[in-house]
């Protein structure tokens, strides 16, 4: 068997070992294994979670062979839910595996318990009352819900939790934390120490464009009013300040400089999202807080007084052209910075669990430089419950976006697009709608094509008892 380094090399880039040690500890529950079901578990499975348990009360039938690729024509007749936990075993014996031949429906109804021992339950093709039920369980039991219903090339995914907090959110874009506009003591002194008007070319094509910028905002700042450039003339007059310095055109240390020009122009301080997650009423912590939460309040009290309205730095420099003392000097100046204010969130962190009589030393010191190296990148999800989304749903947002065209749009970005007709009506909203429609009628037509088949099933029953010849 290859080590797990080796075998999972390529999803450990991604996530990191934090991300894969959470993955091979999870329980994981799948509720109907037809297609849907099979190819996300399948995908689990490759992944490395810790086990599975496949729940499925019907059979592999034919119709079966067209649309889900893990059975065959020997499996027809067999239990759909044996014939797929055995296929997922073998893609990865390091997963313990295991089915359960019931139906979910009835599991939901006569044995709300068994779900408890799950991290997560993903439940697929589930009728609304069942997905409702379901949905109050995995609440109460704080396990993680994700309903999916697929018809044809058409399908829907639903997250259900109370709550979902995310230190390491991995945006896709996001500002390196350099604090170029706002530069601490120590790089200032740094920053001082080098000359930009030397007149040897070896060392000026070889100074940090971070250094570059600190000085030049400052110099800037110094003839501006204590101000930064703001206006889109003042942004491209101090390009050619930095342009002026150049000795030759070569220079690539000053074309970087250019190019992230605009990180100075950056607003100081914490975005919305993390000032809206600050400003939780979670922040009141007590006993039975998180560790996330008492962490948010440790960073709360870190704004606003070492912080000066700014997180914990992170302590990393992207690459850039520099001599190679340079580049070590400053990453040791901006790590230097990371661990001092790492060591204040710390101390925040563990007066904060004294305060509400836990162990000060029960958030483990790996988990809180964690915490501040995401510190602006952090996220809370919260879901509503199925139940009121069905019987409840916010009846001015549909409104909305069923009104005005341009609001769906809005809600995904800060400007204006105008949607033609043809394409609003393929837009996520509309086609959920379409959907839902779908899936309502499809279940009405399904309980009354099922009433009529028990009708006439009763129907020939009773013939062949007056008529039994």
């Amino acid at each position: 068997m290859a080590e797990p380094k080796v075998k999972y090399d390529r999803q450990l880039r991604i996530w990191g070992e934090k991300g894969q040690a959470a993955l091979e500890k999870a329980s994981i529950c799948l509720l109907n294994c037809g297609p849907t079901g099979s190819e996300t578990l399948k995908n689990l499975v490759l992944g490395g979670v810790g086990s599975i348990t496949v729940v499925d009360g019907s059979k592999v039938e034919v119709g079966d062979l067209g649309n889900n690729f893990i059975v065959d024509e020997s499996s027809v007749g067999q239990s759909k839910a044996e014939c797929v936990c055995a296929f997922l075993q073998e893609l990865n014996d390091a997963v313990k595996a295991k089915f359960i031949e019931e139906h979910p429906e009835e599991l939901i109804e006569t044995n709300p318990s068994f779900f408890s021992q799950f991290t997560l339950v993903i439940a697929t093709q589930l009728v609304e009352d069942s997905m409702v039920k379901l949905d109050r369980i995995c609440r109460e039991g704080n396990i993680i819900l994700i309903f999916a219903r697929s018809y044809g090339l058409m399908g829907l995914v639903r997250i259900c939790v109370k709550e979902h907090t995310v230190i390491e959110s991995k945006p896709d874009h996001f500002l390196d934390d350099l604090r170029l506009n706002d530069a601490w003591p120590e790089l200032r002194r740094f920053a001082e120490t080098i000359d930009l008007n030397t007149t040897d070319a070896v060392v000026h094509k070889h100074t940090p464009y971070i250094i570059i910028l600190v000085k030049m905002a400052e110099e800037w700042a110094n003839t501006h009013g204590g101000k930064l450039p703001s206006t889109r003339e003042e942004k491209k007059q101090f390009k050619d300040l930095i342009k002026s310095k150049m000795i030759t055109m070569d220079e690539e240390n000053y074309k970087e400089a250019m190019e992230a020009s605009y990180k100075v122009f950056s607003p100081q301080g914490i975005g919305p999202n993390l000032q809206k997650i600050i400003d939780d009423s979670c922040t009141e912590v007590d006993s039975n807080s998180s560790d996330y939460w008492v962490m948010v309040a440790a960073l709360k009290e870190f704004i606003a007084n070492e912080g000066g309205g700014e997180t914990p730095l992170e302590g990393s420099i992207p690459d850039m052209t520099s001599s190679t003392e340079l580049y070590v000097n400053l990453q040791k100046t901006y790590q230097a910075k990371a661990e001092a204010d790492f060591l204040v969130m710390e101390q925040r962190v563990k007066n904060l669990l004294k305060k509400i009589s836990r162990d000060p030393a029960s958030i483990s010191k790996a988990n809180i430089q964690s915490f501040c190296r995401n510190a602006r990148k952090l996220a809370v999800c919260r879901y509503r419950l199925v139940e009121d989304e069905y019987n409840s749903p916010v009846q001015p947002e549909l409104q909305k976006y069923l009104t005005d065209e341009d609001y769906g749009t809005l809600q995904e970005a800060n400007t204006l697009k105008v949607l033609p007709e043809k394409e609003l009506l393929h837009t996520p909203f509309f086609m959920a709608v379409l959907l839902r429609v779908f899936i309502f009628f499809f279940e009405q037509l399904t309980g009354l094509l099922q009433t009529i088949t028990n009708f006439l099933d009763n129907l020939m029953v009773r013939w062949m008892r007056i008529y039994p010849g």
